[in-house]
């Protein structure tokens, strides 16, 4: 293991639209082979899309949709005395966005519809909603740590 102090956290420049962090975190995860306009066009579509159905601002739809597929607590895999004990741990701040932007994303891309701005689009009103693909997974998330609570004791 290096002894070496940990990298500096690089934070990606604010979008230029709505000038948020987030939104370019997202974008990037959005992103495939480097093409970041195509994915800057996806993902301002889908707020376009999610005004028309809506008739709500669809940065605050966007923000309670993450704020809603974001896990509190997860499991890891720990190895104690020969055997594996999946050990709940609390999620941070960082790790909770990236967990729910890849659900929202995945979730979108196993729906059925036409274009990924569809897709990407029913997710997010469905998690801000508290329903959909990422939803569950959070909640499927947090029952696995509920279930594994007798092994907190193994914490690190």
């Amino acid at each position: 293991m290096s002894r070496r102090s940990k990298p500096a956290r690089r934070i990606p420049a604010a979008d230029p639209m709505y000038n948020s962090v987030d939104v370019s975190k997202f974008i990037n995860r959005i992103m495939r082979r480097g093409k970041k306009s195509l994915a800057e066009r996806i993902f301002y579509s889908t707020l376009e899309r999610i005004k028309e159905r809506t008739n709500e601002q669809p940065m605050e739809i966007f923000e309670k949709a993450l704020t809603n597929a974001t896990p509190l607590l997860e499991v890891k895999a720990r190895r104690i005395g020969g055997s594996t004990y999946q050990v709940p741990l609390e999620v941070k701040a960082d790790r909770g966005f990236a967990l729910s932007s890849s659900w929202l994303i995945a979730a979108a891309k196993n729906r059925s519809g036409k274009s990924f701005i569809d897709k990407l689009t029913s997710e997010l009103i469905d998690a801000s909603n508290g329903a959909g693909q990422a939803c569950k997974k959070r909640e499927d998330t947090h029952k696995m740590a509920e279930a594994n609570k007798a092994f907190a004791h193994y914490r690190y």
